[in-house]
Order: C-alpha cells, then sequence, then structure tokens
C-alpha cells in the first residue's frame, strides 16, 4: 500500500511488516523544505502507532542524492526555522524518539542535514559510490541536526573533526571500514539492500528487538549498571508478553514462531 503524505514524500507499506519511506524531491536534491519536514515528522508519527510496522528504510528519489540537507533557498529566504518542527527538529526526524528500527538507503551522497538524518537512522545501507559530508561550515553554518556529535561516535574522532572543520566528504567505502556503514552495495541496489536488512530484522519477535535497542541505543552513554538496570526491565516487561511464550514453544514444537507483537 502506497500513501503519499505529501507530494513531497511517499510513504509505502510493503508487507512483511516493512515500510519504506521516499523523499520526493530529487530535481532538488532532495533536500529538505517545510512540506518535507512537516510531511516526514507525520510519517514518523503514523509508524509508530501502526502495529502492523516492524521496521523501516528511509531513502531519497532519484538514485543520486540521498538528501542534500536543508534546501538553501529556503534559509536564504530566512525560513530555517521552517524546516525544523517543534518535537522532532530538522526535517521532523532526527530528535524523534523512534522505537522501531529505521535504515538509512544512501544512493548517492548524503550531505549536510541529509547526512545528519543518515545518522539519526540507526543502520545505514550506501551505494559504493556514495559520499557523506557535513559542508556547512562553507556557508557559515554549523551541522546542528546532530552531525556534530553523532558523526564522533560513528567512525573516529579524529577522522570526525577533520570531516566537520574541513567540510571534507568521507566516501562511502571508508565509512563502511569504520563501521558507519553495514551494507556497501553497487549503485542502484540499495533500496533492495536495505529492505533484505529490515526484512532480517522483520522476522524476529517485535517487541524483543524494540528493547534490545532501546538499551543499545544507550550503550555509549550510560555507565553498566544503569544499563544492566534497564535491560532487566526490559526482560520483566518481555516475560508479560505472548511473545515470550510463544519463542520457546515454537523451538520446542520444531516449527518458526509466529510473533504477535504481544
Amino acid at each position: 500500500m502506497t500513501e503519499t503524505v505529501d507530494t513531497s514524500l511517499i510513504v509505502e507499506k510493503l508487507g512483511d511488516h516493512l515500510a519504506l519511506v521516499t523523499i520526493n524531491r530529487p530535481e532538488a536534491r532532495n533536500a529538505v523544505n517545510r512540506a518535507v519536514a512537516r510531511a516526514l515528522e507525520s510519517a514518523v508519527d503514523d509508524l509508530e502507532q501502526d502495529p502492523d510496522i516492524w521496521a523501516v528504510v528511509l531513502t531519497g528519489a532519484g538514485g543520486q542524492v540521498f538528501s542534500a540537507g536543508a534546501d538553501l533557498k529556503e534559509v536564504a529566504r530566512g525560513n530555517l526555522r521552517e524546516l525544523i518542527t517543534e518535537r522532532y527538529g530538522f526535517a521532523g526526524f532526527v530528535h524523534a524518539q523512534r522505537s522501531k528500527p529505521w535504515i538509512a538507503a544512501v544512493d548517492g551522497l548524503a550531505l549536510a542535514g541529509g547526512c545528519e538524518m543518515a545518522l539519526a537512522c540507526d543502520m545505514i545501507v550506501a551505494s559504493e559510490n556514495g559520499a557523506f559530508g557535513l559542508p556547512e561550515v562553507t556557508r557559515g553554518l554549523i551541522a546542528a541536526a546532530g552531525g556534530l556529535y553523532r558523526l564522533p561516535r560513528a567512525i573516529p574522532k579524529a577522522v570526525a573533526l577533520e570531516l566537520i572543520l574541513t567540510a571534507d566528504r568521507l566516501p562511502a567505502a571508508r565509512a563502511a571500514e569504520f563501521g558507519m556503514v553495514n551494507r556497501l552495495v553497487p549503485a542502484g541496489q540499495v533500496v533492495p539492500a536495505a529492505l533484505a536488512l529490515a526484512k532480517s530484522i522483520a522476522v524476529n519477535a517485535p517487541l524483543a528487538v524494540r528493547e534490545s535497542l532501546a538499551v543499545a541505543r544507550l550503550a555509549a552513554d550510560l555507565d553498566d549498571r544503569a544499563l544492566r538496570e534497564r535491560s532487566d526491565a526490559a526482560q520483566e516487561r518481555l516475560m508479560r508478553t505472548e511473545d515470550f511464550a510463544e519463542g520457546p514453544r515454537a523451538f520446542a514444537e520444531k516449527r518458526p514462531p509466529v510473533w504477535k507483537g504481544r
């Protein structure tokens, strides 16, 4: 099922508990304007609330640029704040509190806010000819949508600082070597590869995936004691679900589990 939240954003619910969200402004290098930000915020809310969606892929149309970030024509008009939503920040996305895994499918370039959107996802699949960059300093701006702290977490700090301060680009192949990119695939194969990765997640118990993701996201921010407490609390919640009983039962009966998400 395809839902066009706005002509600038397409949401497809594909079956197998997957959704594909496409920024649809290839003529503007999929740059974020007010319409994209509002539509993406709405899409995040809808997909979070949909019990049948267990994993999401985010991409850009056209196969050349995932997103070039903020639409600089809008910024030049003094409309930068229009690209930021009160709840979820830049593009209605980078600070969203999402419980489900999102995968960025980066075919080509992910620059400025586009790079920050990719970093805000949980995983990245990128094309071999792709690259990432934070060129904000060349326009008198800073990468304030998470790039200044998420990039140094994703790759070695010294390399991140060089990229942030010089505005140089990081080839996708080198990003993969650093562990920032999960899958490196030929151009044009990014979305299928990202959906395959999402499907490999969605075959698992969805509540266990979400609880695991919530703790793992905090691994670099909390000490072991706090993380252990969160892990124990998550396990307690899972023990009260139908899926917790289904997993061992399916194993004993030598059949695939049938997850209900409850």
